[in-house]
């Protein structure tokens, strides 16, 4: 039996500040994850919320998620295998949003999903939950202080190229315990302990241009790649090092 999974995002304005919700219709209740962040876009929190949602359960898991953003259905389901193929690639550039469609396909993988579209704003109790969740988020990223979303806020300097990384920290305001990708929201509500960490300053130019083109701060970006890599686990993360350096490969 499936478990029904409504994920939802949205920005305003887009690119701005976003928040991203998850509904979970599980066996013993339902259970809510919600986040956000001050500088995003629409398409990055949809991929976040589905991403958040998928990271909840283990492997193997058989789940039916309910989305109402084609961009999202439509590229794990149509467009991604060819973009794999490709070294992540479209016919016109590199994949947008690639880090987070990487891990989407990677937590996808490991689990028994079956992608559902459904229209927005139409009634549907879960889609519309996922959605005031999502706003919700939303909110509390703008009303948390600066300090406590270093790596979030456009504000954030870059420190020699020293990125300051949030500690897990439990956030009383979520709804429900969050686990996997969806503990970035954790530190949304209360100000984390932090530790700093050095990277190598030959990193700098190229950490630099691909942030811009992911539409972050390079601390942001940083601590983006780090979450990707423990979201995947030491093999995943091995193998997607090695298809990205098959990709640049002549």
């Amino acid at each position: 039996m499936r478990t029904i999974v409504y994920a939802d995002g949205g920005c305003d304005p887009n690119p701005g500040p976003g928040g991203w919700g998850v509904v979970i219709r599980a066996e013993t209740g339902t259970i809510e994850l919600c986040g956000g962040e001050r500088s995003t876009t629409n398409n990055r929190m949809e991929l976040t919320a589905a991403i958040s949602a998928l990271a909840h359960f283990p492997e193997g898991a058989a789940i039916e998620m309910r989305c109402d953003s084609q961009y999202v259905i439509k590229s794990v389901t149509e467009w991604m295998k060819g973009w794999k193929a490709k070294g992540w690639r479209t016919s016109t550039g590199p994949v947008k949003n690639v880090d987070l469609m990487q891990t989407l396909d990677a937590l996808a993988a490991k689990r028994d999903v079956r992608w559902t579209w459904v229209r927005g704003h139409t009634g549907e109790i879960g889609n519309e939950r996922a959605d005031r969740l999502a706003a919700q988020g939303r909110r509390e990223a703008l009303a948390a202080p600066a300090t406590a979303i270093p790596m979030v806020t456009p504000a954030a300097p870059v420190a020699g190229l020293t990125a300051t990384i949030p500690a897990s920290a439990p956030s009383a305001s979520a709804p429900a315990r969050l686990t996997g990708t969806a503990a970035l929201a954790a530190g949304l509500a209360s100000a984390p302990r932090t530790t700093s960490v050095p990277v190598d300053l030959a990193l700098g130019p190229e950490i630099s241009r691909a942030a811009k083109a992911a539409g972050l701060t390079a601390p942001a970006f940083v601590e983006a790649a780090i979450r990707v890599a423990l979201h995947l686990g030491p093999e995943d993360f091995a193998r997607a090092r090695e298809a990205a350096k098959t990709a640049k490969a002549p």
